[in-house]
């Protein structure tokens, strides 16, 4: 499903029209973007948890080389499904 399918599915499950179902959706958007940013959580009870988590610098190998390479630390987004979500694709 892409966003234009999800929109599509919101507006007709709310009886919204779909330019109203995409101004909620890019809101929604955002608003995680701001709060993953200002490094809150987002939790949804029962559809899961949006975090940013930290991953440290390691080194790796260039696969077409083999050789070491350094691979910077970086802020990562994570998402752990919630029950109703995660007993809904069971």
């Amino acid at each position: 499903m892409n966003k234009g399918e999800l929109v599509e599915r919101m507006a007709q499950a709310s009886g919204i029209s779909k330019t109203a179902a995409d101004s909620a959706l890019n809101a929604f958007m955002d608003a995680v973007t701001d709060a993953l940013e200002s490094g809150d959580k987002v939790v949804l009870v029962g559809f899961g948890t949006f975090s940013v988590s930290k991953r440290k610098a390691r080194t790796g190998r260039n696969p077409q080389t083999g050789k070491p390479m350094k691979i910077p630390a970086k802020n990562v987004v994570k998402f752990k499904a919630g029950s109703k979500l995660a007993q809904a694709v069971a």
